[in-house]
């Protein structure tokens, strides 16, 4: 598995979500950016376990992914982080990324990976982004394919 097009494919899944109104839209990018305009997804840290088949027949891939809100207003940039953190619903990045894993039999991400999950939510907290500060968390991804 090549690790741009995965993270180019995950950032596009997220995309799908549907922010409450007056919000705006959530920008993704499959690369960490320079800068950012909240509410913002990006795909960061990616590790591969090589070989966990014989023959290169399966990799594992972890990719840590944050989302990260403006914080203009503590109380409401905490409120829009929950519903993308949610574990369902139109605001749901896990809903939305793991929309992208086809139906079933399909490969997930267009044909990019046999399958993903999206594990779990960490790191709530205050994160500083080339010199502004955001309120985030981080997604951590599994994705497995062929080595």
């Amino acid at each position: 598995m090549e690790p741009s097009p995965i993270r180019e494919a995950i950032a596009d899944a997220a995309r799908a979500v549907i922010l409450p109104e007056g919000i705006g839209n959530l920008t993704c990018t499959g690369y960490v950016p320079d800068a950012i305009s909240g509410p913002h997804f990006f795909c960061g840290e990616y590790t591969v376990d090589y070989d966990k088949a014989m023959g290169r027949g399966l990799d594992v891939v972890e990719l840590t992914c944050r989302v990260l809100v403006g914080r203009a207003d503590d109380r409401a940039s905490q409120r829009i982080l929950d519903s993308l953190l949610a574990g369902s619903g139109p605001s749901s990045l896990k809903t939305a990324i793991e929309a992208a894993r086809g139906a079933p039999g399909d490969y997930a991400l267009g044909g990019l990976a046999h399958d993903l999950h999206v594990m779990r939510m960490q790191g709530y907290r205050w994160y500083e982004h080339n010199g502004v500060d955001y309120v985030g968390a981080e997604l951590m991804i599994k994705i497995i394919g062929e080595g």
